[in-house]
């Protein structure tokens, strides 16, 4: 009896909160000048290359390749607008060093299959299935 109307109870609130939830919302739309379109643009390439090169990891890098970081800086403030969003596209997709780690664990799966399967015999604490 006390687990029926629990259920019924939660049963409703599940329903009261999907209802809630589908609720339509108004839409607002509105004229909006090209100031205050450039103002809610992301930040420029300029400023994107200056954050990267202000990181210290990137720093540290440049001055063990014998850069140094104030002169790089210098050079990407000298880069007109086209330059500088090239330079940020190439940034973007260069790989990074994440994918480093994700291909060493897709290859320790890999061995790690096989030798359960037991085409291989690489790890120690496994079984084959053979």
């Amino acid at each position: 009896m006390i687990h029926g109307r629990i259920v019924r109870m939660v049963a409703g609130a599940v329903v009261a909160g999907l209802l809630a939830s589908t609720m339509p919302v108004p839409a607002r739309a509105r004229v909006v000048s090209t100031e205050e379109a450039l103002a809610a643009r992301p930040a420029s390439d300029r400023a994107t290359l200056e954050t990267l090169l202000a990181r210290d990891d990137v720093r540290a890098r440049l001055e063990a390749l014998g850069v140094d970081p104030r002169e790089a800086l210098e050079r990407v403030q000298a880069l007109d607008d086209q330059q500088a969003h090239e330079l940020a596209a190439q940034i973007d997709e260069l790989p990074a060093g994440a994918g480093v780690l994700g291909a060493i664990v897709t290859i320790f799966v890999v061995l790690l299959i096989t030798d359960i399967l037991g085409f291989t015999k690489v790890f120690s604490f496994t079984r084959s299935i053979r």
